[in-house]
């Protein structure tokens, strides 16, 4: 008999078809992953009526869809919340470190050691015969020495990420439009992800940032190395605000969003309570991730939290949901089954 081992082994290896659910699949997907963890609390899962050690220092605003309000810190947000929909009852069961949030949430499974699963975009890859392109740089040390779900593991070389040496060529865009972006690695990043979806790429992952030491990222400890929940207003909030509001913008104007799923996710959330140093913690026991185009309905809330954003209140998603959706929506699917895609999201 074929041991457990080889089974996953051979498993990971399986031809990828066409999958026949989705009537029209997308023709490419973004994947923005927000390394360090954004908190549900203080960005699109507010809790308003909790303590105030729980609620933090932002308060919610309207979007331009009734009854969906989210964080302060995202104005332009809040003006496209008809393009997305928010999930908010993500969650998993591993250790709560960002290298397993970043294996689980872009390849649905935990690695076997340094044995890890494909990375969705290498997936497409396999599938499409289009290369999947990391932008501006791979997941680089986040504390855990362990891999980040970024590879084609067992698919092969031919099917590894393409990165892109050296700076962007972003000529020919209109400047104000770049700066609409955000003139920064990741505001750029974007930008460039819709040019290459515009040229035929079907899969773009854009990781927000390298590392979580020593720099303003979601990591919101509240201490050294790490970031504070201020900065989310200050630094975070904002670049994520301009690239994002922009990104869909962008791509709506030019006819593309339709065609084009936008992911923004984290790899975990952020502990409900606020810690001495007066930041928050890893949580991967509840948190929110948004999707918006390639076939999502724009302007609803799937699933929901406790009072406190603690967990789940229905609906849970696993990583692998998020993962099966993706695949869903792009028409690509593993033989052998899988987790149920998150079918309420689309039509």
């Amino acid at each position: 008999m074929m041991r457990r081992r080889e089974f996953l082994k051979a498993s990971a290896v399986l031809p990828f078809l066409p999958a026949a659910a989705q009537a029209k699949p997308a023709k490419s997907c973004i994947v923005l992953m927000l390394v360090g963890g954004p908190s549900q609390l203080d960005t699109w899962d507010m809790k308003p009526d909790a303590p105030s050690n729980v609620r933090g220092p932002f308060r919610p605003i309207r979007t331009n869809v009734p009854g969906i309000e989210i964080s302060e810190i995202f104005p332009r947000m809040a003006r496209h919340a008809d393009k997305f929909a928010l999930i908010r009852s993500v969650h998993h069961e591993a250790a709560a470190v960002h290298d397993t949030g970043h294996q689980l949430m872009q390849t649905g499974r935990l690695a076997m050691g340094r044995e890890e699963h494909p990375n969705a975009g290498c997936v497409v890859a396999r599938a499409t015969g289009s290369p999947h392109v990391i932008l501006p740089h791979a997941i680089g040390n986040t504390g855990g020495n362990m891999t980040h779900g970024q590879s084609a593991a067992l698919l092969g070389e031919e099917y590894e990420p393409h990165f892109m040496t050296g700076p962007m060529d972003l000529r020919g865009e209109p400047e104000a439009l770049r700066t609409a972006y955000g003139l920064n690695p990741f505001g750029e990043s974007c930008l460039m992800s819709r040019r290459l979806v515009e040229r035929g790429i079907r899969f773009v992952t854009v990781n927000m940032f390298e590392t979580v030491f020593d720099r303003r990222t979601w990591d919101s400890h509240g201490s050294k190395p790490f970031s504070s929940i201020a900065d989310y207003r200050d630094h975070v909030g904002p670049m994520f605000d301009m690239a994002y509001s922009s990104l869909l913008g962008d791509l709506e104007r030019r006819g593309l969003l339709e065609a084009t799923l936008v992911v923004g996710m984290g790899e975990f959330g952020r502990s409900p309570r606020i810690n001495p140093a007066g930041g928050r913690d890893h949580w991967p026991q509840c948190w929110t991730i948004h999707m918006a185009g390639g076939g999502v309905r724009g302007g609803q809330v799937y699933g929901s939290s406790d009072q406190l954003g603690a967990e789940p209140r229905d609906n849970p998603v696993g990583p692998e949901h998020v993962v099966a959706t993706i695949y869903h929506a792009i028409g690509v699917a593993p033989l052998g089954g899988g987790a149920e895609p998150l079918r309420a999201l689309f039509g």
